[in-house]
């Protein structure tokens, strides 16, 4: 059997970043940026108020207070968006909205709130220091400064700052799409009564899903009964339109384990079983003229998804152009006992608690570790590694768990 070290390397050895393009920025959110941007404006672009409010000349208002205010002569009214190139006289004060810009020799804007709000007359209680309320241009971003570091993944955070400083495109490494077939004659969809002999494929769903939160653009493309034909054809349909395919079921030795029959005929993949548990059969190639890379994985709900975690998600990443390419790890203490086989690396669903006298989490597994327990997968928050050379974990043995959320408490 190969270790699973050595099979994701060769995973990711096949794989590289897809090309940079050009998007719309609606389309830019989740991929990687592939250039620096370089604000082609100020940011403000004009001075303009921080405030609604009244822009004034400090000496004029010096003297304000409670009970004692200034009133001094509104002579202009300056909307958000307005064109008008007001200058403010000595003496005077002009009515101005938030973000609407400054008139020529305005030293602060008074709140709306310290006044009468007069708009012919306005009488002012309270004096503001220089400078107060004013944006200046370029006070967020100066023309010609780099905002967005190449490698920075577009969030909608940063969405909102290339929308600043008017960027209608951008260079970036798009998502993959990814296609993910079900295979399996028991297999319905969701919501669909059961026949005997049937279940509900999870799967295609899951693994769908998985490849979303990523960020990639994935589809469930439907179900394969077990038939040569019937795959063969649902997967060239899919190859022009995905930069990675992932097939669940028939992988194994079976008599109906029609991806590995196929794949073997055309060449391309390669099947072989990698020392893990859950997971053992994998396959992995290219398919089709343009080589696209394909993972088959086990048909097992929980070794299909622990095979989407520890091979599919780091080459995804890569295919995004991330260079970290593997989910966040911590080392936990065992809570209790169990049993690994031997020459296997395990991957044990388990949950991270943090009791108050322990210098270190600790981790239980979930219920049973059958390949098929899928509410047990549900439940965990982490996946307890228990190395190849290791048949028994005792309590207190430190462990690599790998972080699939965040840990509840």
């Amino acid at each position: 059997m190969k270790p699973v070290e050595e099979h994701l390397a060769e995973c990711l050895a096949a794989v590289t970043v897809l090309p940079a393009t050009d998007v719309e920025l609606e389309e830019a959110l989740g991929c990687l940026l592939d250039e620096d941007v370089v604000a082609a404006v100020d940011l403000p672009s004009f001075d303009n108020s921080a405030m609604d409010g009244y822009a004034v000349r400090v000496p004029d208002v010096a003297s304000a207070a409670p009970g004692h205010p200034v009133r001094l002569p509104v002579t202009g009214d300056v909307p958000a968006g307005s064109a008008a190139q007001l200058e403010l006289a000595p003496g005077t004060a002009i009515r101005i909205m938030t973000g609407a810009p400054l008139p020529a020799g305005t030293e602060a804007v008074v709140p709306v709130e310290w006044t009468d709000r007069g708009t012919q007359t306005v009488e002012i209680t309270q004096a503001p220091a220089e400078g107060a309320y004013l944006r200046p241009a370029g006070e967020d971003v100066a023309r010609g400064e780099v905002v967005l570091r190449r490698g920075v993944r577009i969030g909608p955070r940063q969405i909102g700052l290339l929308a600043a400083v008017g960027r209608a495109t951008v260079r970036v490494h798009p998502r993959p799409r990814v296609a993910v077939l079900s295979t399996g004659s028991e297999l319905v969809p969701p919501g669909q009564s059961l026949g005997p002999g049937q279940i509900h494929d999870s799967n295609g769903y899951a693994i769908a899903a998985a490849a979303r939160e990523l960020g990639a653009d994935a589809r469930h493309v439907g179900l394969v009964a077990d038939d040569a034909d019937s795959f063969l054809a649902a997967l060239e349909a899919e190859l022009a339109g995905a930069d990675l395919i992932v097939t669940t079921g028939g992988v194994s030795a079976g008599a109906y384990d029609t991806v590995k029959e196929v794949l073997s005929r055309v060449g391309g993949v390669v099947f072989e079983k990698v020392a893990m548990q859950p997971g053992m059969p994998q396959g992995f190639g290219h398919v089709g003229a343009a080589g696209v890379p394909i993972f088959t994985l086990p048909g097992n709900p929980v070794s299909s998804m622990v095979s989407f975690e520890v091979f599919v998600r780091p080459v995804l990443r890569r295919l995004f152009g991330e260079t970290d390419l593997h989910r966040p790890t911590l080392t936990a203490r065992a809570g209790v006992a169990w049993s690994s086989p031997a020459g296997k690396k395990q991957f044990v669903r388990a949950r991270l608690t943090r009791p108050l006298a322990a210098d270190a989490p600790v981790v239980t597994p979930v219920g049973g570790q059958g390949s098929h327990l899928v509410a047990d997968l549900a439940e965990a928050e982490c996946l307890a590694v228990v190395p190849a050379d290791v048949t028994q974990v005792q309590p207190g043995d430190e462990l690599t768990c790998m972080l699939l959320d965040g840990p509840r408490r």
